[in-house]
């Protein structure tokens, strides 16, 4: 069994832990002027010259993904120098990549780009950057470098090694202890991820995962899972629900097996989890953010970058080229700090 050193080593190496959309607005710096790209000089809430930012995303058909849509309208609203163009969301790719090229033909200053597929968005985002309109890719990666000028994720790994984390310390060296995990979508690379740094951080405390099922990311899917996973095994001392729309399903199904030997942890962040959370009155004792500001944060950077500006708080002037947001966990002891950035 490895250290807790080791251990927090893991943590702090999950991802390049920026913090969400304030970190990226309103950064203030001043140093000497260069002729040589953007510099530490501005106040960058001050309005410049009026940008043109496209914004397309899937169809808000989950309640992170209609955060996510809100939250660039909201961050848009915040600038007098910011028109943002939305673009219906929608899950078919060949109508994204469709839109994609409006904006292209519509010369926009800059494209923040949520795509349903990255692999399949990747092209049209090369023409785009090819046309000199700097996209900026949320959530979903393309597959080439050179379809993006800058990339806001979540941490999808660092959410597993959070949640196994948490649950290890809770657990207290308990090396009998049953662990269960309730994932999402099995295919999809952010379940695998979140999956992999789950069992990581299980494994460097001597645990690991004893049960696990995986669900689809709505009420039903989480009920329908969890039935399954509870009628399998009588006795349980924690589980991990990788989201918490669909955890709204698996706590259906804890209350009506009747169970509640266990503590769960969830995870995205939504206000219906915080506010359980808070009120402590159910299994539900933590949740790891995946953040539904990430389109906000692209919005931020997509303005500074048309309008030539840098992220102040950085010694070295410019836009990073990829931003990995935390993935901290919300406990009843510190929600008020994230309940203001949870989701409908």
């Amino acid at each position: 069994m490895r250290t807790a050193h080791s251990r927090r080593h893991l943590l702090a190496t999950a991802g390049i832990m920026l913090a969400v959309t304030g970190f990226v607005t309103g950064c203030t710096a001043s140093t000497e002027e260069t002729n040589a790209g953007p510099t530490n000089n501005a106040n960058n809430s001050e309005a410049g010259e009026t940008v043109r930012i496209g914004f397309s995303g899937p169809a808000a058909d989950h309640g992170w993904l209609g955060a996510i849509n809100s939250a660039a309208i909201a961050e848009a609203e915040k600038y007098d120098d910011v028109e943002l163009i939305v673009a219906e969301g929608t899950n078919d790719a060949n109508l994204q990549i469709s839109q994609v090229e409006t904006f292209i033909n519509d010369k926009v200053d800059a494209i923040v780009l949520l795509p349903t597929d990255g692999a399949a968005l990747t092209e049209v985002a090369i023409k785009a950057m090819e046309a000199g309109i700097p996209v900026i890719n949320v959530d979903r990666e393309f597959s080439s470098p050179f379809a993006a000028r800058a990339t806001v994720l979540g941490d999808n790994y660092g959410m597993g090694v959070s949640a196994g984390t948490y649950i290890c310390e809770q657990l207290d060296g308990n090396s009998d202890a049953v662990v269960a995990e309730i994932a999402g979508i099995d295919s999809l690379p952010l379940t695998q991820d979140r999956s992999q740094g789950f069992a990581d951080a299980l494994e460097d405390c001597g645990l690991e995962v004893s049960a696990r099922v995986a669900a689809d990311f709505t009420v039903a899917g989480g009920e329908s899972a969890a039935s399954q996973l509870l009628a399998a095994n009588p006795q349980i001392d924690a589980i991990w629900n990788h989201d918490d729309d669909q955890g709204i399903g698996v706590l259906a199904a804890i209350d009506s097996a009747g169970r509640d030997e266990f503590f769960m942890v969830g995870g995205a962040g939504s206000r219906s989890a915080m506010e359980a959370i808070e009120a402590d009155d159910s299994v539900l004792k933590a949740t790891i953010i995946y953040p539904s500001t990430q389109a906000a944060d692209g919005v931020a950077l997509a303005r500074l970058i048309a309008q030539d500006k840098t992220m102040g708080d950085l010694i070295t002037p410019g836009i990073p080229n990829r931003i990995v947001l935390d993935a901290p966990v919300v406990t009843k002891d510190n929600v008020d700090q994230y309940i203001d950035l949870s989701f409908e």
